[in-house]
């Protein structure tokens, strides 16, 4: 393999380098995974083999891992470059990015969030051509990041950069409670920040004593602001690109209305496509087992066709639906939800979601 599908991870912590070594060879590029115990090897590695994305951890003996990225930026400029490491603390993020780095990781950050973690670094294995957006994440938008920190659960703070400009927008369990750029505050700061269209972004541990000023929900606000950012969609834009925002907002408003959790859907060929979730996979899985399972169980009993599963608990409603395309719909709804009215509010809401 090339240049263009490599990958060079340093650290002295040979444990590491085999945990992450089997965790990049998940990429769906498939880049070539090369390692190195401390910073010289490092250096006479990438003399000898030039890649694409430099991954390092910042304390190691001798040449620690800031000497190491110092040295990159002179002698291999178009070199991509993340920091993954333990050392926490705003001296080190300041020093890591005044070198150039793409992202700045916290190894218990990657791990929790493996899924973004693994999109990054994809993204930042991806051609020039490709680099448009933010840093680090050009596959995805800021919509789709600030919904993957609240599908997950998570509660941190993501700081985003744009020049000399600087936003911050804080996630406590899930929710969205705050943002701020410039003299800008709450919603409004939110709907700014939401509107730059590159730049930078580093995820941050969240604030527990930050007073809350958003009380929409994270759906609704995104929902404004794909709407606010379609109707400033540039007429020349490609019309794929068009197409697939405005589907995003279609859907995100279907969801607002009928007040969904999430919707995951599944074909007899595999292909997954989600919303309002992080476990697309096992949830469209379970979804296509329990209606397989369903479906012989109603034969067998000779209950007459089938029709839907529902399910549920303290925390969710499940409604699993057939579709006559071989398709199998998911849909999750709050456990308050009356049960009564499952069946006909699902189905309202999957009508519409392909169209």
């Amino acid at each position: 393999m090339g240049k263009q599908s490599s990958i060079l991870i340093v650290d002295d912590d040979a444990d590491w380098l085999q945990v992450c070594s089997e965790l990049l060879a998940q990429l769906p590029s498939k880049p070539e995974i090369h390692t190195a115990g401390t910073g010289t090897r490092a250096i006479a590695r990438l003399d000898d083999q030039p890649c694409r994305l430099l991954i390092c951890d910042l304390k190691m003996p001798k040449v620690d891992g800031l000497q190491v990225l110092a040295i990159v930026r002179k002698r291999f400029p178009d070199l991509r470059t993340v920091v993954l490491t333990g050392l926490d603390g705003d001296e080190y993020r300041s020093r890591a990015y005044a070198l150039g780095v793409d992202m700045f990781w916290l190894k218990n950050e990657m791990q929790q969030n493996i899924t973004m973690f693994l999109d990054c670094m994809e993204s930042l294995l991806g051609s020039d051509a490709e680099s448009s957006g933010f840093r680090g994440i050009q596959s995805k938008s800021l919509m789709d990041i600030i919904q993957l920190e609240c599908m997950s659960r998570n509660s941190i703070m993501l700081q985003i950069t744009r020049g000399p400009l600087v936003g911050r927008v804080w996630i406590r369990e899930g929710d969205l409670i705050d943002a701020e750029v410039e003299n800008a505050r709450g919603e409004p700061a939110f709907q700014r920040i939401l509107a730059w269209k590159s730049g930078t972004f580093e995820s941050r541990p969240g604030d527990p004593g930050r007073e809350r000023t958003i009380t929409k929900s994270v759906n609704a606000l995104l929902l404004e602001s794909a709407q606010a950012l379609d109707e400033m969609t540039n007429p020349q834009t490609e019309f794929i690109q068009r197409s697939e925002h405005q589907k995003t907002v279609v859907r995100l408003s279907l969801m607002a209305a009928e007040g969904a959790e999430f919707v995951v859907t599944s074909d007899a060929s595999g292909k997954v496509e989600t919303m309002g979730t992080a476990s697309a996979e096992s949830m469209a899985a379970w979804a296509r087992k329990a209606v397989e399972n369903s479906k012989k169980l109603g034969e067998r009993l000779g209950a007459g066709p089938f029709s839907h599963v529902m399910g549920g608990g303290l925390q969710l409603r499940l409604l699993a639906l057939p579709q006559d395309d071989n398709k199998s719909v998911l849909v999750g709804w709050p456990p308050d939800t009356a049960e009564s009215q499952l069946l006909e509010r699902t189905k309202k809401l999957v009508a519409s979601w392909g169209s």
